[in-house]
């Protein structure tokens, strides 16, 4: 059965905190989703890496959950990260997105200790019993090195698991998986820097970070790399990578954040430790993306 669900270009959306970096900022939340779907995103990756929903409590990830998922309502698709290191919590936090009305759940394996293969499986079986909407893996290597396609396609058996987030760079593969799954898994490119080749490995969509910065340049790679125009397509992924190699250099997720705050949203800072930029190194990391070429329309909708 072909389980290809979610195309196009999802941000993984950021989380906007108040002032005491813990409490959500609903309001900003709900603007700042309205100016991603108004600039044509196809959906939402919400509480990911990017979203800091790992290092939140529940009550948060459940707060943020619920303004993404019933503010969006159903307007696009939104698929909620659920994953944590207990996994009867991952299980209860699965089950209240489903209960919110997300479109699907995603988790990165489990983490920390040895898991093999065996273990890894059960673990994914677990999370789709808990649920009845479809299951997304996420495989990103800093999580669990190793997680080879034959194991992914394995876990693709599962009832109700329908795809996998490809936050690597190994390609090689991504192709073998896509071809052992008959073309039917859903696969999402994660690596922002790398759309284009994921796009031409055979992934169907893309989720990233900088999509809440640089939506319309993401937007034009998948297009162009869809009409068959693959110049244009290296041409416009060239553009956003110079901009990616400044955000790199400067720690992503708080560069991200403070990127989204000059277009006029207050999402506050990441969750402590990551880095607070001060006020030098706002100025720097301002200069050297726009010197990158980023633009941005910093009125409020």
């Amino acid at each position: 059965m072909n389980h290809v669900k979610f195309e196009g270009i999802m941000p993984a959306l950021i989380t906007p905190f108040c002032e005491d970096n813990k409490t959500i900022n609903e309001e900003v939340a709900r603007e700042f989703i309205d100016y991603l779907l108004m600039q044509g995103a196809d959906g939402f990756y919400i509480l990911g890496g990017t979203g800091e929903g790992l290092v939140m409590g529940r009550e948060e990830r459940e707060v943020m959950c619920e303004v993404a998922v019933k503010h969006i309502a159903g307007r696009k698709p939104v698929i909620c990260h659920i994953a944590a290191v207990n996994l009867e919590e991952a299980c209860a936090l699965a089950m209240h997105a489903e209960r919110t009305g997300a479109d699907a759940i995603a988790a990165i394996p489990p983490i920390f200790f040895f898991y093999d293969e065996t273990d890894i499986f059960n673990y994914y079986k677990r999370l789709a019993e808990c649920v009845s909407i479809p299951v997304i893996i996420y495989y990103h290597p800093s999580a669990q090195k190793e997680m080879s396609a034959d194991l992914i396609a394995r876990i693709y058996e599962i009832d109700n698991v329908i795809g996998v987030k490809w936050s690597s760079d190994n390609f090689f593969q991504l192709m073998k998986l896509k071809d052992k799954t008959h073309g039917e898994m859903n696969i999402i490119n994660g690596p922002d820097e790398l759309l284009v080749s994921g796009l031409a490995a055979g992934a169907d969509a893309g989720i990233g970070s900088t999509y809440n910065m640089m939506l319309p340049q993401f937007i034009k790679i998948y297009k162009s790399f869809r009409e068959g125009k693959m110049q244009q397509a290296l041409a416009e992924q060239l553009k956003a990578n110079r901009i990616i190699d400044i955000l790199i250099k400067n720690e992503v997720i708080p560069s991200v954040k403070y990127a989204v705050e000059l277009m006029g949203y207050s999402v506050g800072e990441a969750t402590y430790p990551m880095r607070a930029l001060n006020m030098e190194q706002k100025a720097y990391l301002e200069r050297s993306l726009r010197e990158a070429g980023w633009t941005f329309d910093n009125r409020r909708i």
